[in-house]
């Protein structure tokens, strides 16, 4: 033994695994770390990246909605004083305005106590407004269709002194015999109606009473024979008159002229007179629907009045 350590010279045997002397050490552990180091800086600068996207695409929601609550706020504001300047002479109508104009004034504070980021209620809001716009195109319809009927009746007043003047300018320089023979002429020659009757029809095409069932108003009357009438196609035309004495048209309004003044109408129908007795049935559907009360349905040609005739729903 002693003298194998005299020939390694007294150091020990090397251990397998362990730098000695000029080995160089292992660099793998630090090329891993550095990779993972590498990796995660950029997984933080996508994040980031990211994030940011995420606020400033908010962000600009925000500021788009914003804007919207804004414009909702303009367009009340407007809204308001457009009803503001709506008046008219019917108690009733003017009830109905004074309702809207308070559902115009409670929209208006809900808006503005309403975060803009509530896009949900920006959203309601906003069909709650054109529903408000379009209410108030109907009540300025309504409020257009009595001041033409005023000024008709003005007109027609007017007319009928103008024509009492007249007649007795005619009555002074004409014979009496005469003047009354000319009258007798021409109210024969006029046609004249009878029997006008109004009645409601439902759904199924049947006679009811119930105003919650009726979709639409039958007003039939007879044109008296008459012979020395004017012969040919001629228009009946029908007004209709609701509970609160508002003439009640379609969608579209609609004017016919008698004896050179224009009157809005509900409904007509053409009808064929050859001098002989006919029955004359016109249909009336409103667009809105119909309320308790008193109907009152006028029978017009362009000569004059042909009857009145009224039903009472229930």
């Amino acid at each position: 033994m002693e003298e194998n350590n005299r020939t390694t010279g007294g150091n020990p045997a090397p251990v397998p695994g362990q730098n000695y002397g000029g080995d160089k050490p292992d660099n793998s552990n630090n090329k891993a770390l550095k990779i993972t180091v590498i990796v995660l800086a950029v997984a933080a600068v996508v994040l980031a990246g990211v994030f940011a996207y995420v606020w400033i695409d908010r962000q600009k929601m925000i500021d788009d909605l914003t804007v919207d609550k804004q414009n909702l706020t303009n367009e009340l504001v407007e809204l308001q004083g457009e009803y503001s300047q709506l008046s008219s002479d019917n108690d009733s109508l003017n009830v109905q305005l004074d309702r809207e104009r308070e559902k115009v004034d409670q929209l208006l504070e809900r808006i503005k106590q309403t975060d803009a980021a509530n896009r949900t209620k920006i959203r309601q809001y906003e069909k709650e407004l054109g529903t408000l716009r379009s209410i108030m195109k109907h009540y300025i319809f309504q409020i257009d269709s009595l001041n033409t009927l005023n000024i008709a009746l003005r007109k027609d007043a007017e007319l009928a002194r103008a024509e009492a003047a007249k007649s007795a300018e005619r009555y002074e320089e004409l014979s009496k015999t005469t003047d009354e023979y000319a009258k007798l002429v021409e109210q024969g020659s006029e046609i004249k109606g009878r029997g006008v009757t109004v009645v409601g029809i439902n759904a199924s095409n049947k006679e009811t009473d119930r105003s919650s069932r009726i979709k639409k108003l039958r007003t039939c009357l007879s044109l008296i024979e008459n012979s020395i009438a004017p012969k040919g196609l001629m228009r009946v035309y029908i007004r209709v008159k609701g509970p609160d004495g508002i003439l009640m048209t379609s969608d579209q309004q609609k004017i016919f002229e008698m004896n050179g003044e224009q009157l809005v109408y509900s409904e007509s129908r053409e009808v064929d007179y050859q001098g002989n007795e006919v029955e004359v049935c016109i249909y009336f559907a409103p667009g809105q629907g119909f309320t308790k009360g008193v109907y009152t349905v006028e029978a017009y040609t362009s000569s004059g009045l042909l009857g009145t005739g009224d039903i009472l729903l229930k």
